[in-house]
């Protein structure tokens, strides 16, 4: 090597190690005028709201805020800017922050990120939405997109999102920035932390690998702040599955038990260097069910979700519970899923449960098509097929199967006299060939 080379080798050490230090800088001193900072001891990290320590016990979603706010809750993320003022300017009445999603196209959607117009257009829009809410009071921080690294091909895709992200800096220099990614694995940690060095923090979408996530951080190099933006109940692609490929959903109650042990272990505890999470989801929305992730349903009423979330957040017990599903019985099973053939007759199911406070409960039973593919699973609410449940309004009734062989769900609710709701859910199948497994 020659000694120019040596001399340019060694100066770009320097410079990358200065532009490291002087980044950390930034972070050492406690900033009361900013919104929103990062505050650096030389060992941990630490959010700060005006100076003060900051832990974020939030929400995604955008409806039911003041519920959040009675529940103990502080901050709500969106994904992208749709009702953007109405959101921020409700969240500040309520006291409340708002973790603004930037929406960036996602290659597993069909986004060309050598498609330089497209690029340009989206880079454009996000510049629009910072000018437009940088200064608004509510806000807490930006997230420049949500698991667009996943299954992404191209190296663009890293590099333009790290574009977005010092964009956003340049625009607002007084919130920090974020990006939300589904951390399977340390690659995908490493692969950020390598092409998007303009990053504050990363946050991870984390579900039933919550217990992996601090090793993953520690293989895939990751040493600066992070933040859990989407928890909650094991996902459906984590969950067991029929042999048709039907995932398994847990009940109400089941679904309480995880949240719990995860929150209390992963994020409770305040790990050093994470700044809080987002709980999944504060809404109701179709996602492989209506019920698998909404903590309320269509009608408003709340799952034991959020007064879990009371709990967890204020250490205060609600003074009125949810039902508690103890089982759900069909023709003498309590196994969640069953194959029918075609020509089975009359069958029957009932449901087991109590309520904490002794309300008086009462019930409805449905029975929908499954969920057979992303678009479906995501977007669309089935409707009920009418004329097969009979009774649907005790907790033991009779019913009959759908003639079109098919992957369904029969759905149970049991509701108390208090707004709550709590749910379980028979995946079955009817068969053409008329043997049942």
């Amino acid at each position: 090597m020659h000694i120019a080379q040596i001399f340019l080798f060694f100066f770009c050490a320097w410079l990358f190690s200065t532009c490291q230090q002087d980044r950390t800088a930034q972070y050492s001193v406690y900033d009361r005028t900013k919104p929103t900072s990062i505050h650096y001891d030389g060992h941990d990290y630490t959010l700060l709201r005006y100076g003060k320590p900051y832990f974020i016990q939030g929400a995604g979603g955008k409806s039911h805020q003041e519920r959040l706010k009675q529940s103990g809750g502080n901050s709500i993320r969106t994904w992208d800017d749709i009702d953007g003022e109405q959101i921020l300017n409700q969240a500040q009445q309520l006291d409340l922050t708002v973790l603004f999603g930037l929406w960036v196209e996602r290659e597993t959607d069909g986004f060309d990120y050598n498609d330089q117009q497209a690029v340009d257009r989206q880079y454009e829009r996000i510049r629009k939405t910072v000018l437009k809410y940088k200064d608004h009071p509510a806000l807490l921080m930006w997230c420049v997109g949500n698991e667009w690294s996943q299954d992404a091909n191209h190296f663009e895709v890293f590099d333009e999102v790290n574009r977005l992200i010092a964009l956003v800096h340049e625009l607002d220099p007084n919130h920090p920035v974020t990006t939300a990614i589904s951390p399977d694995s340390e690659r995908s940690i490493w692969l950020v932390r390598e092409r998007c060095p303009e990053l504050d923090i990363l946050s991870v979408n984390s579900y039933g690998l919550m217990p992996e996530l601090a090793g993953f951080l520690q293989k895939g190099g990751w040493t600066k702040p992070y933040m859990i933006s989407e928890f909650g109940a094991k996902g459906y692609w984590e969950e067991k599955t029929t042999s048709w490929n039907t995932p398994i959903e847990p009940t109400s109650s089941q679904k309480n038990e995880f949240i719990h042990q995860i929150y209390d272990q992963y994020i409770g505890s305040r790990p050093a260097n994470c700044f809080g999470s987002y709980i999944f989801y504060w809404g109701h929305k179709q996602e492989e069910t209506h019920t698998w992730f909404s903590l309320f349903d269509d009608k408003s009423r709340e799952s034991p979700q959020v007064e879990l979330m009371q709990e967890l957040w204020t250490d205060r017990i609600p003074a009125n519970r949810a039902p508690v599903i103890q089982k759900l019985v069909v023709d003498g099973s309590t196994t969640l899923s069953r194959s029918f053939p075609q020509s089975a007759g009359v069958h029957h199911a009932q449901i087991m449960a109590a309520d904490p406070d002794g309300d008086t409960l009462t019930y409805r039973w449905e029975i929908k098509l499954a969920a057979k593919n992303t678009s479906d699973y995501i977007n669309t609410i089935r409707p009920a097929i009418s004329g097969l449940v009979r009774s649907t309004n005790g907790p033991y009734v009779t019913f009959v199967l759908p003639r079109q062989p098919d992957a369904y769900r029969l759905f149970v609710y049991v509701y108390d006299t208090h707004n709550h709701f709590s749910t379980v859910n028979l995946a079955f199948r009817v068969t053409a060939d008329g043997v049942a497994e």
